[in-house]
C-alpha cells in the first residue's frame, strides 16, 4: 500500500473512514481460519501439475459484443458448432471473469465435441465488458442481462444454463423473472458454489456488514476519480478476503491461484463494492420454485466459507430433480480448485435435462472421475 494511498489530501472523508474499519475487515482472516488466511501468501505445493497451462484459451475463441438494453457491452466466447443440438450458458461469479470456467471448457469440449455448443461471457463491470451505472449493479440486473445474451447468441434450441456464485444467482434471477422458459427452452439448470438469498451470515457477510463499506460506495458514487486513487488501498483490504476464502487450504496448485487472485485485482473498484452490496440484500428464493420444474444440479466444496455447503443443501432440498455434489477438500473456487468432480456433475446434468436430443455422451470422463476416487 503505497503512502500517497493513505496520506492524500484529496482522499474523502468516507474512505478514510473505510482505511481505519481496516481492522474489522482484517479480522476475517481469523474467522475463516487460520491456515485458510496462510493459504493467500505461502504455498507449499512441490509439484503443479499447472505450471504450463494456458488460462487464456478462450481468447482464441469466437468472440462477440452483446449490447444490453442499456447500452452495456457484454464480451461473449463462443466453442463449438452453431447448429449444435444444445447449447450450454455459463455465467461466471463475483470478481471473476469467464475466464474462470477454463477447466470447463477444454476438458467439456474435448468431452462433447459437436454436440454442444458453449456460450461463456463476462458480467457487466467485469473482465472485457463495460463498466455500467452503479445502480444497475444488481442480482436482477445481472438476470436480465442474461436474457439478452440468450435472445442474441441462443435465440433456438434447448439450454442448460450453469452459474458459479454470483452467476449462480444470476441463473436464479433470471428463472424468476422469465419462468415460462423453464421447461421449454431451458432444460436443465447448475448452480456451483451459490446461494439463494443474501450471504451476510457467512465470513463473507463481516465485509458486508462493516460500516465503513457504505463509505467507499458512496465514494466511489460521488467521487470515483477519488476511490481510483486509492485502489490499492482498497484492494489490500477486500482482496486477501476474498483470496483466503477462495481455496481450502495451502495445497493448491500456485499457478491456479495466481489466476484466480488475478481476475479478483483486475475488477475494478466500483464493480468490487456495488456487487457486494447485492450479495448482501439479493433474495432469489422465488427462482427455486421455477428451477423445480426442470433437472438441476448442486455443487459446493465442503469447505467454502463464501457459500458454505449448507446454502447449497438447502437449495438442493427445494429442487424435486436435483443432483447435490458436496466436493471434498474444496473451497469457494471448487471449479478450478476440483474441476473433475464437477465436470463430470456437468456431463451427468446434459444428460438429464437432454435424453431425447442428446442421447450418446462419451464415458472418458466420468471413467476419469472414477479412476480419481
Amino acid at each position: 500500500m503505497s503512502g500517497k494511498d493513505i496520506d492524500s489530501p484529496h482522499m474523502s472523508k468516507g474512505l478514510a473512514r473505510w482505511l481505519a474499519g481496516a481492522a474489522g475487515v482484517g479480522a476475517l482472516g481469523t474467522i475463516a481460519g487460520v491456515t485458510v488466511a496462510r493459504s493467500v501468501t505461502r504455498r507449499v505445493v512441490v509439484d503443479d501439475p499447472y505450471v504450463n497451462e494456458d488460462f487464456e484459451t478462450l481468447d482464441g475463441d469466437r468472440s462477440y459484443l452483446v449490447t444490453t438494453p442499456d447500452g452495456v457491452p457484454l464480451a461473449v466466447r463462443e466453442v463449438g458448432p452453431t447448429d449444435a443440438p444444445l447449447t450450454v450458458v455459463f455465467a461466471h461469479g463475483f470478481c471473476l471473469r469467464m475466464g474462470s470456467f477454463h477447466f470447463q471448457r477444454i476438458r467439456l469440449s474435448e468431452e462433447w465435441g459437436s454436440q454442444v455448443r458453449m456460450i461463456f461471457y463476462d458480467q457487466r463491470g467485469h473482465g472485457r465488458s463495460g463498466a455500467a451505472p452503479p445502480e444497475t449493479y444488481t442480482v436482477t440486473q445481472l438476470g436480465m442481462d442474461l436474457e439478452t445474451v440468450l435472445q442474441v447468441i441462443a435465440p433456438r434450441g434447448p439450454i442448460v444454463l450453469v452459474g458459479h456464485s454470483m452467476g449462480g444467482m444470476t441463473v436464479l434471477s433470471h428463472a424468476r423473472q422469465f419462468p415460462q422458459q423453464y421447461g421449454n427452452r431451458i432444460t436443465g439448470a447448475a448452480l456451483i458454489s451459490s446461494a439463494a438469498e443474501g450471504v451476510a451470515k457467512s465470513p463473507l457477510g463481516e465485509i458486508l456488514n462493516n460500516p465503513a463499506l457504505e463509505a467507499v460506495r458512496r465514494a466511489a458514487r460521488s467521487a470515483p476519480k477519488l476511490v481510483h486513487r486509492g485502489r490499492n488501498a482498497t484492494r489490500s483490504l477486500i482482496g486477501p478476503i476474498l483470496r483466503a476464502a477462495s481455496y481450502s487450504n495451502i495445497n493448491v496448485s500456485p499457478t491456479i491461484a495466481a489466476f484466480s487472485e488475478e481476475m479478483m485485482l483486475g475488477t475494478p473498484i466500483p464493480t468490487m463494492v456495488e456487487f457486494l452490496q447485492a450479495l448482501e440484500v439479493h433474495d432469489e428464493t422465488k427462482g427455486l420454485a421455477t428451477l423445480a420444474t426442470i433437472p438441476t444440479l448442486i455443487v459446493c466444496g465442503d469447505r467454502d466459507l463464501v457459500t458454505p455447503a449448507e446454502y447449497s443443501r438447502r437449495m438442493a432440498a427445494a429442487l424435486p430433480d436435483c443432483e447435490l455434489v458436496i466436493v471434498s477438500r474444496a473451497g469457494h473456487l471448487v471449479l478450478l480448485d476440483q474441476s473433475e468432480p464437477v465436470n463430470g456433475a456437468l456431463v451427468r446434468l446434459v444428460k438429464r435435462a437432454t435424453p431425447s436430443r442428446f442421447a450418446v455422451i462419451s464415458q472418458r470422463l466420468r471413467d476419469r472421475v472414477l479412476r480419481r476416487d
